[in-house]
């Protein structure tokens, strides 16, 4: 389909493409939020510990991180909007199997289950509007699916608490089948099929299989606190690399590493986002646990953080294209972590004005200054033709910190064992946290040595739109260009 035969944004399938997508991201993007809100429930429940709660996070994000390039590249090769609805439905399934899960350990599986699903969904999202949607609307409808999908993720706490008060923890999973079946419903019907005419004849699936591995291996490690294992990680990382350095076909292509402003940005990456997997693991048990909040009070009270970044980070992506990224890429790390400083006061006696109200504020501007001009840096650092497989390193980059940072941070802090003891749990969060600090002011040394503000900092006009801006992972710009 050429670009004149593509629907504009103003058409009712130009209307009914945006709305499959937006509700299609948003589906994972809920999920995302309101299972942190659930653990302490589930906890309970299924009677497990903190490695069990680790678990329930990393199994869904072990398998989202290994296999999203992946996705993306199936995508190219079987039909972007075949595997986009493949995703979902198979979201749909695994989050059945969660809502009835009678165990941990059968929640687990389902929640690796899950991650497969997203891995196929994730990337479908947004390369539907690159693929379906006459270019010229192309930026609008970004903005759009941006926009909403920041809604998505302001309202995900509120819901997500109301509906564990309401119905238990297992409604936030179930809540996931009406939303899929509307998304595939409409896929099916409104959404063009598209396929890359310029995609690798093959598959990177050793390459994806062997990181998957690595990373199961540091996982299980960390959590169990098993070095033998985390040694066998960081070896088949290593073996990974060179299988990539030398392939046709690689999943993670090297020479996008041959720009250091790329190669910063994923640094600065690593770093910050570890810093955000340990806070938005550990914040949201610190309210329920020690300072006794319900789950809907603990969700509503991490709001103003989306809210903060919905204003703001639009006009911190502007200013970083003018002037260059390594400012707020230097700044907004040490904001953060300001913020998280303030979260210690986070306690038994805690009110919400004075002690949690500062520092989520503060905490939030930070990610507002931060996240864009980061996404920016990344996608302006490749060429135009690179930024979809660019974006998609750096998306699967922050999904694997923050893996790492909720497997091992737990036992770094001293948490460790039952979830019954509020007083030792207060203990290890404050050790967690200045952690974190740590790992944000590392991001902010980073970017101050290894970026450098161009002389004529150049637009982001060679990129299809400006992306998303979420705390759970940098969105993935448009996959592919439409021809």
């Amino acid at each position: 389909m050429s670009t004149q035969e593509l629907p504009r944004l103003s058409s009712a399938t130009g209307r009914w493409i945006l709305l499959a997508t937006i509700l299609g991201s948003s589906v994972a993007s809920l999920d995302a939020t309101v299972v942190n809100i659930a653990l302490p429930r589930i906890g309970a429940a299924l009677n497990t510990d903190v490695a069990g709660l680790q678990w329930t996070l990393n199994g869904y994000t072990l398998t989202l991180a290994s296999f999203i390039l992946l996705g993306g590249s199936l995508g190219d090769h079987l039909g972007r909007r075949k595997v986009f609805v493949w995703g979902v439905i198979g979201f749909a399934l695994a989050s059945v199997l969660c809502g009835v899960a009678v165990n941990i350990e059968m929640l687990v599986g389902a929640r690796i289950l899950q991650g497969v699903a997203g891995a196929l969904l994730t990337p479908g999202s947004l390369a539907l509007i690159s693929s379906s949607i006459d270019r010229r609307d192309q930026g609008a409808a970004i903005g759009l699916w941006s926009g909403f999908g920041g809604v998505a993720g302001a309202l995900g706490p509120f819901l997500g608490g109301w509906l564990i008060e309401l119905a238990g923890w297992q409604s936030i999973f179930f809540i996931n089948v009406p939303l899929a079946l509307v998304v595939v419903l409409v896929t099916l019907k409104h959404v063009p099929e598209s396929h890359d005419p310029n995609a690798t004849v093959r598959l990177d699936i050793p390459g994806a299989v062997l990181v998957a591995l690595a990373l199961g291996a540091l996982t299980f490690g960390l959590i169990d606190k098993m070095p033998l294992l985390v040694v066998v990680g960081l070896l088949l990382l290593a073996v990974f690399v060179v299988i990539e350095m030398r392939s046709d076909h690689p999943l993670v292509p090297p020479s996008l590493f041959a720009s250091r402003i790329f190669t910063a940005a994923n640094f600065v990456t690593l770093a910050v986002y570890a810093a955000l997997g340990g806070v938005f693991f550990l914040l949201i048990l610190q309210l329920q646990l020690v300072a006794g909040y319900s789950p809907l009070m603990s969700g509503m009270a991490t709001v103003p953080v989306t809210l903060v970044m919905l204003v703001l980070s639009a006009p911190a992506g502007r200013w970083a294209q003018v002037h260059g990224a390594r400012i707020p890429m230097t700044a907004g790390p040490l904001l953060a972590a300001a913020g998280l400083v303030l979260l210690l006061r986070i306690g038994p006696d805690t009110t919400y004005l004075t002690d949690v109200l500062p520092g989520v504020l503060v905490f939030g501007l930070g990610l507002s200054v931060l996240v864009a001009p980061l996404t920016g840096a990344v996608l302006g650092a490749v060429p135009s033709s690179e930024a979809g497989i660019a974006s998609g390193v750096n998306n699967a980059v922050a999904r694997t910190a923050q893996l790492l940072a909720v497997a091992a941070l737990p036992g770094l802090a001293g948490i460790s064992g039952s979830l019954s003891d509020p007083v030792e749990f207060d203990r290890g969060f404050g050790v967690a946290m200045w952690i974190c600090v740590g790992l944000l002011v590392t991001g902010s040394l980073l970017a101050a040595v290894l970026l450098r503000t161009p002389r004529h900092t150049p637009t982001l006009d060679n990129v299809d739109c400006m992306p998303q801006c979420g705390v759970a992972g940098p969105a993935l710009a448009p996959l592919h260009k439409t021809e």
